[in-house]
């Protein structure tokens, strides 16, 4: 199991994958969180990072990964 920061729905939060044999990502689940949680120069740094990459759209059960640009997929 791996987890990231990321956007999802317009809100900072943790989303849990797994990534298959075949490169397929599968997500295990989500949850939110305040960016003031995270206090060390480590955490916020990775925030920012993660947060750049990807955003998630959670609707009807289903995820929909949005790339950012300049980002490879």
């Amino acid at each position: 199991m791996n987890w990231c920061f990321a956007v999802i729905n317009g809100k900072l939060g943790e989303i849990y994958f797994e990534k298959n044999k075949n490169g397929q990502i599968n997500f295990l689940g989500h949850c939110y969180v305040k960016r003031e949680w995270f206090k060390t120069k480590q955490e916020q740094k990775c925030i920012g990072a993660d947060v750049k990459k990807v955003k998630i759209i959670y609707r009807n059960k289903k995820y929909r990964i949005d790339y950012v640009k300049k980002v490879k997929k």
